[in-house]
């Protein structure tokens, strides 16, 4: 994210200073890829003399990061602007600078970042909370960028980054799943994925035009509970997590999705109590 964020600022004219990594070749790795800037291996009080400076780390670093950084940089921080990148945290994480006097705040852009090439930062939203000076300049960078700034309350991000890992990471964590069973049903995979793929486009077409209850599909969208419990069947020779998980997400689309939840909820838990007595039934006999 820092090496996209960094080369497409560079692009729109903004000045880079220090880039800082773990290590010497990585930061002159980042600097090549940005196209501007001074490869550092770790902080030094050259990145103060930059007026904004953006952190982009992974979550379980940013309270080191913002001790050192305040550390590092003590009363000359005041002043300056800290903004940090992550979904799941709020800008409390960078306390110790914000006790230095900088303003602090978060900006994260809703994409995925798989450090193969640069994605398209236009039109994505960039969720941004923080100090009013931080929240000033995160949303004049978003703006720049061609992003849609929006403001939540940072007490609200892990929610609001738990939408994001939902709409991507587990939406491909069923997309795997869905390809795996059809390869055991006995196509090959490239068949399997040009069969779903097209599906889960248009589905997500028409929850994008028609709204998630007329874009719902399938047996349990008809109450159709018998194809569901031939679903799990089905299954049951293959690892005990691809169940779970069927069984998981109905229970989650009846939530969400249906019209009398409690009922399809009581229909649904009828078929867990049969399947667990029939297996009763079966070890008895065996």
């Amino acid at each position: 994210m820092g090496r996209a964020l960094g080369r497409r600022l560079h692009e729109l004219g903004w000045k880079i200073g220090a880039v800082v990594t773990r290590s010497e070749p990585s930061a002159r790795k980042a600097v090549r890829s940005i196209g501007a800037g001074h490869a550092r291996a770790f902080l030094t009080r050259q990145v103060l003399a930059a007026q904004v400076i953006l952190i982009t780390m992974p979550d379980r670093s940013a309270a080191d990061i913002a001790a050192e950084l305040a550390r590092v940089g003590a009363e000359e921080l005041r002043g300056k602007i800290v903004l940090h990148t992550s979904g799941a945290l709020s800008s409390a994480v960078l306390g110790p600078v914000k006790k230095c006097g900088a303003a602090v705040g978060s900006m994260h852009p809703l994409q995925t970042f798989s450090g193969v090439g640069i994605p398209p930062l236009e039109g994505k939203v960039f969720a941004i909370e923080g100090d009013t000076a931080a929240v000033r300049m995160a949303r004049q960078i978003a703006r720049a960028l061609g992003a849609v700034p929006v403001r939540i309350p940072g007490s609200r991000k892990p929610l609001y980054h738990a939408a994001g890992a939902l709409a991507a990471g587990a939406v491909l964590v069923l997309m795997e799943a869905a390809t795996q069973l059809m390869t055991a049903s006995g196509m090959k995979r490239r068949e399997a994925m040009r069969a779903l793929l097209p599906l889960t486009r248009q589905v997500l077409e028409n929850f994008e035009r028609l709204g998630p209850r007329s874009a719902w599909t399938g047996p349990l969208s008809r109450a159709d509970y018998g194809v569901v419990a031939a679903h799990t069947e089905a299954m049951k020779d293959l690892p005990a997590e691809f169940v779970q998980a069927y069984d998981a997400v109905n229970r989650l689309a009846a939530v969400v999705l249906a019209q009398d939840s409690a009922a399809m909820l009581e229909e649904l838990e009828r078929l867990a109590v049969g399947k667990k007595t029939k297996v009763r039934a079966t070890g008895g006999q065996a």
